[in-house]
């Protein structure tokens, strides 16, 4: 067993072990890929205040999202294909969360049906839609995840149409990878990958495929997909697909005050604070910078998430420490989940804990309800003059 310290060493075992379309399909962005790194390096510009002579005994890193218990402020995000980078990935994933006490959401496209993950988990997971104008395929997808107990729908609201990823397209991305030459030879130096997915039935979209007429192949899915996202997407849509689940409703996708203020109109229970990670719009400003912003126009509205550029314990505590109540992570927990399978999203799970609880302890704090602003130093025109 390799020695894990934080999330780049996990990184590091992940690429080695995980065929490169799938590595490629994680770790990039859309066009330039500017807002997929600045996610990251901005985190590092906000920095800690360091306090002493305080009882650090006793402490807590428990609190809530959506009224759900969370032992730390971590919701494993929605990721398309997971079930790519490990054979049943999603299940492996959701078992991870489910054992440390975070929340776990299903990606519509997942690898692993929603039914797949519930039949293998004891506690409700949330589950995230995307805005497709077939309403009955989204009528039936909801009522499944209605009736697989899933305890919040997360709606994505900035995927109306799919951004540029150059590595996709270079690397002709497809589940499962198309028998190519390149592909081939490739494969055949991941043989812990091959093994797992030869001894799984799970190998390609299970929420769609099966459940829409005339989807066979990977050609027909991108086809659907492509046609069914639905460009005509508005606030009046967002409150169907919310009166059509009926429940808790957390919007992904917020980059914006005035989108903030509409979200919150409709009653969200929370709304992510998210770029999509940089694989949508690429030159849009991170997530972090748009925290504060977002947090002054709804904070006192709505409960305020975050997701994007987050790889590590001190991310998380900065984030909370900004006003945000949950965080997301979806990279960090992909790179453990392509290392060691289940066991690598737990290792995952407990280094960002890890470093969360002790640089929280190093910043005088042993309740993470009582982070703030008093804890972080952020640089003065954080959030951006612009005009």
């Amino acid at each position: 067993m390799p020695v894990i310290t934080n999330i780049d060493d996990l990184k590091r075992i992940y690429k080695r072990r995980t065929p490169k379309m799938f590595y490629d399909y994680a770790e990039s962005g859309s066009w330039t890929e500017q807002t997929f790194r600045e996610n990251v390096s901005d985190f590092s510009q906000i920095r800690l205040r360091q306090r002493v002579a305080v009882d650090m005994t006793n402490r807590s890193t428990a609190t809530k999202m959506v009224g759900q218990d969370v032992s730390m402020p971590v919701a494993l995000a929605p990721v398309g294909m997971t079930g790519m980078q490990c054979a049943d990935g999603e299940i492996k994933a959701a078992r991870a969360a489910e054992k440390f006490g975070v929340p776990f959401t299903l990606s519509t496209l997942s690898i692993c049906s929603i039914e797949d993950v519930a039949e293998q988990t004891s506690k409700p997971f949330w589950f995230q839609v995307y805005t497709l104008t077939d309403d009955d395929y989204m009528r039936r997808l909801i009522g499944r995840a209605r009736d697989a107990g899933c305890s919040a729908l997360v709606i994505t609201l900035d995927l109306q149409m799919l951004g540029q990823r150059h590595k996709d397209l270079k690397n002709g991305l497809s589940a499962p990878p198309k028998p190519t030459l390149a592909n081939m030879i490739n494969l055949s130096t991941k043989w812990r990958w091959g093994l797992g997915m030869l001894g799984t039935k799970r190998r390609t979209f299970r929420n769609v495929v099966g459940h829409v007429e005339g989807i066979t192949d990977p050609a027909s899915l991108t086809s659907w997909t492509a046609e069914k996202f639905d460009h005509a997407l508005d606030w009046d849509r967002v409150k169907q697909l919310m009166d059509m689940w009926g429940g808790k409703v957390i919007l992904k996708g917020i980059l914006d005050a005035e989108d903030a203020v509409k979200a919150a109109d409709l009653g969200a229970d929370a709304i992510i604070v998210s770029n999509h990670g940089g694989r949508q719009i690429d030159g849009a400003l991170s997530s972090i910078r748009m925290l504060q912003p977002i947090l002054d126009a709804v904070g006192d509205r709505v409960e305020v998430h975050i997701d994007g550029g987050i790889r590590s314990g001190q991310d998380v505590l900065k984030a909370v420490a900004m006003g945000a109540k949950g965080t997301y992570i979806g990279r960090a927990f992909v790179y453990g989940l392509g290392a060691m399978g289940e066991e690598g999203v737990t290792k995952a799970l407990e280094v960002i804990h890890k470093e969360l609880d002790t640089n929280m302890a190093l910043c005088g704090e042993r309740q993470l309800t009582n982070l703030g602003r008093q804890n972080i130093l952020v640089p003065k025109g954080f959030s951006g003059e612009w005009e």
